[in-house]
C-alpha cells in the first residue's frame, strides 16, 4: 500500500492538516470522528485501493490541526469546502463522515449539494442530545499535556485505548499532547446538540447508513427511519456498537467498498 502523504492548508492563519493517500481513483473525502484523526482511514483506503482517493483531514482541533474559535457546524462544513477548493476539486466527490464527521458530512452535503456526489453516514444520528454522563467526565480531569506519555494514558482512564493512540511528543521536546484539547471536544460535542432531520433529508444524492446495530448513539428505530424517509438511501447493518469502523473493520471497509462499488 502507498504512504499517505501529509499536507496543511492555511484558514484564517489556522492550520488545516490532513493526509491524500493518493492514487489514479476518484477523490473520496473522509471526516473522522471526535477524539480521531486522519489515520483512521488508513486501512479503509488500503481496501479501496486504486479505484479511490482517499483524502482525509485532521478535523479543526484534532490531530495535526490547529485549535479553532468555535466547533459549530458551520466551521467545520466551511474547513471540508476550503480543502476542496485547496485540492481543485470542483467536480462533485464522494463523502464518509463517521459520529461527528458522519454529521459534519451531511450538513455538507445539505449546504453544498453540487460539491458532492455521494454520501457514506457511518453511526450518525439526527437526533443529538448529549447529557452529562460518566463517559464524558474523563474529558473534565484529562490534562491536554503531560511529562510523560504513561502519565496521559493513566489519566485517561477507561478511555487509554481511545486516547493513547493519538498521543504526540511536544514540539519543544518538554512532554506529550493528547491528539485534542479536552475542552475543545466538550464543546463540540454541546454543538452538536439538536434535531438535524431536516438536513439529513435536504440532499438528495445516493446514500448509506452504516449502522452499528448494537449503538448506543443510533438506535434501531432511528436507523430505520433515516433509511425510510430519505429517498435513495442504503442500509448496511453491522454487528457492532458505535465503534463499529474499529471493531468490525472487516464489515466496514466491505460495505463501503461494495456501496462505493455499486455507484
Amino acid at each position: 500500500m502507498r504512504d499517505a502523504m501529509r499536507h496543511e492548508l492555511k484558514i484564517d492563519d489556522r492550520t488545516l492538516s490532513y493526509l491524500d493517500f493518493g492514487g489514479p481513483g476518484r477523490p473520496l473525502l473522509a471526516l473522522h470522528g471526535g477524539m480521531s484523526e486522519a489515520a483512521a482511514f488508513t486501512g479503509l483506503a488500503a481496501v479501496l485501493g486504486d479505484d479511490w482517493r482517499v483524502i482525509a483531514p485532521d478535523q479543526r482541533g484534532h490531530g495535526d490541526s490547529d485549535r479553532a474559535p468555535d466547533y459549530r457546524r458551520a466551521g467545520y462544513v466551511a474547513d471540508a469546502v476550503a480543502l476542496l477548493d485547496h485540492l481543485g476539486l470542483d467536480a462533485p466527490v464522494a463523502l464518509l463522515g463517521y459520529s461527528l464527521g458522519g454529521l459534519n458530512a451531511y450538513h455538507l452535503a445539505a449546504a453544498h449539494p453540487g460539491r458532492i456526489s455521494a454520501l457514506i453516514n457511518v453511526d450518525t444520528t439526527v437526533e443529538t442530545h448529549p447529557a452529562r454522563s460518566a463517559w464524558w467526565d474523563f474529558l473534565r480531569d484529562l490534562p491536554y499535556t503531560a511529562p510523560t506519555r504513561e502519565e496521559l494514558v493513566a489519566a485517561a482512564g477507561e478511555a487509554a485505548e481511545l486516547v493513547a493512540p493519538g498521543l504526540r511528543p511536544l514540539s519543544d521536546g518538554s512532554g506529550w499532547r493528547v491528539a485534542f484539547h479536552p475542552q475543545d471536544q466538550l464543546d463540540s460535542i454541546e454543538a452538536c446538540r439538536g434535531d438535524h432531520w431536516d438536513t439529513w433529508l435536504k440532499s438528495t444524492c445516493p446514500a448509506l447508513l452504516v449502522h452499528g446495530t448494537r449503538s448506543l448513539a443510533l438506535p434501531q428505530e432511528t436507523a430505520e427511519a433515516m433509511t425510510a424517509r430519505r429517498p435513495g438511501t442504503a442500509y448496511a447493518p453491522l454487528d457492532g456498537d458505535h465503534f463499529v469502523p474499529f471493531t468490525n473493520p472487516e464489515g466496514f471497509h466491505a460495505a463501503v467498498r461494495d456501496f462505493l462499488a455499486g455507484l
